[in-house]
């Protein structure tokens, strides 16, 4: 159960997270605590599910990259062995399991062309991939969800 103190802390760090040396001094000072207690309720909602992960977001394009997703019809029985390879590749940023002919979908970022035909090419020809769909990114959605839990 989130005390209103999580709540406050979870409004906090999901729009409101400094760029400092000590970011979570910052917090607990705004929220009448102190450093460690921060700390621990952070690793706390973690670890209940409540938090996935902290971090920034990047302009992937203006540092140079490029994205795409693709699309994947995995023989259901090789998908567990799919997915543990695809995410050997430091690129691939999100993968998911789908219901559907192509139930398998992922997003990669690389930093040139060639390095994404040769990830795709790779994955291709992975045992159990029946078919792959390059879908590459050509205009960017951005969707910023936050959840006020007050």
């Amino acid at each position: 159960m989130l005390t209103e103190f999580d709540k406050s802390l979870l409004n906090i760090i999901q729009s409101d997270l400094a760029l400092s040396k000590q970011p979570f001094a910052l917090i607990a000072e705004r929220l009448g605590t102190d450093e460690a207690t921060v700390i621990d309720r952070i690793r706390r909602l973690k670890d209940q599910g409540y938090i996935r992960r902290i971090g920034a977001f990047f302009d992937s394009a203006r540092l140079g990259y490029t994205g795409t997703l693709l699309a994947l019809e995995v023989e259901a029985e090789q998908i567990e062995k799919v997915v543990e390879l695809i995410n050997s590749y430091p690129g691939v940023t999100h993968n998911y399991e789908r219901e559907g002919r192509f139930n398998l979908w992922i997003t990669l970022l690389t930093s040139n062309v060639e390095e994404e035909k040769r990830i795709v090419s790779v994955i291709e020809s992975l045992p159990g991939v029946n078919r792959l769909l390059n879908l590459p990114a050509t205009e960017k959605f951005k969707v910023n969800v936050q959840f006020n839990l007050e």
